[in-house]
């Protein structure tokens, strides 16, 4: 399957992030992708989160999420992109990911686990972690994708339950806040989850100044198969099911594990 990874630039405007989106989505589309991955926050970002993102938070059936599957039935290509979703809580909302399938219709919402409290960062000050710690895994064309945001990659153990869950495919959507070695670690993290879970990491970020970039997708052996770089834009590449099946006999891991 060929799938697309959708490096951003977003701002605090939502309607140029989803024009983007709209963009980047037909690029994939025409490059036959059958799933094309955005970041966290694709649809607003800031450089630090504040009380403006529960301001502007949706429901999943608010305007945002109807114009994210709109793109996705306009250009026939499964959608993933990370939105403000409100919470219960007033002053704090989601941040969640939200997967649309080529007909439009909604294949799974992700709400994030880890929330990034760390490097001066108080993301839990506005933002509420999920209350349901369970995997979120969904199929499309034949392949199960796995669903994590940013912080997340830093806990193992998210990514083991969703190969335990029989995710192929972990679509990391980020917003990697840019620091010393934060670039190093990026990429250490993505190919240590593929390696570990003998699964494809696909780690979509924004781009600078915001985050860090560099966009990859990494092989379930370690291989970084495709790197965007510093710039926002397309590239699609493909994963295989028989790469994935050929990696986990060689390394029987999950039928050896003792824990």
């Amino acid at each position: 399957m060929k799938i697309a990874l959708g490096q951003l630039e977003s701002g605090a405007d939502i309607q140029a992030n989803l024009a983007a989106i709209d963009r980047s989505a037909a690029e994939a589309a025409r490059d036959g992708a059958a799933l094309v991955a955005f970041p966290e926050y694709a649809t607003y970002e800031k450089k630090k989160v504040d009380a403006t993102f529960p301001a502007v938070a949706e429901p999943l059936d608010g305007p945002v999420c109807r114009e994210l599957a709109a793109i996705a039935a306009r250009h026939r290509i499964a959608l993933v992109a990370g939105v403000v979703e409100t919470s219960e809580e007033p002053g704090r909302a989601y941040n969640t990911l939200v997967a649309f399938g080529p007909d439009g219709g909604r294949l799974a919402s992700y709400r994030k686990i880890h929330l990034f409290d760390a490097q001066g960062f108080g993301e839990s000050e506005f933002i509420k972690p999920a209350g349901s710690l369970e995997p979120v895994v969904f199929e499309h064309g034949g392949v199960r994708f796995g669903l994590m945001t940013c912080y997340d990659l830093r806990f193992p153990e998210l990514a083991r339950s969703l190969a335990d869950a029989g995710a192929q495919v972990l679509l990391v959507c980020s917003s990697w806040v840019p620091g010393e070695h934060k670039t190093e670690q990026w990429l250490a993290l993505n190919a240590a989850r593929a390696i570990e879970n003998s699964v494809y990491v696909a780690g979509v970020c924004q781009a600078p100044p915001v985050s860090v970039g560099r966009s990859v997708l990494v092989d379930p052996m370690g291989v970084m198969e495709a790197d965007l770089g510093l710039e926002p834009g397309v590239r699609v590449v493909e994963v295989s099911l028989e790469t994935v099946e050929r990696v986990r006999d060689s390394f029987p891991m999950f039928r050896q594990r003792r824990l």
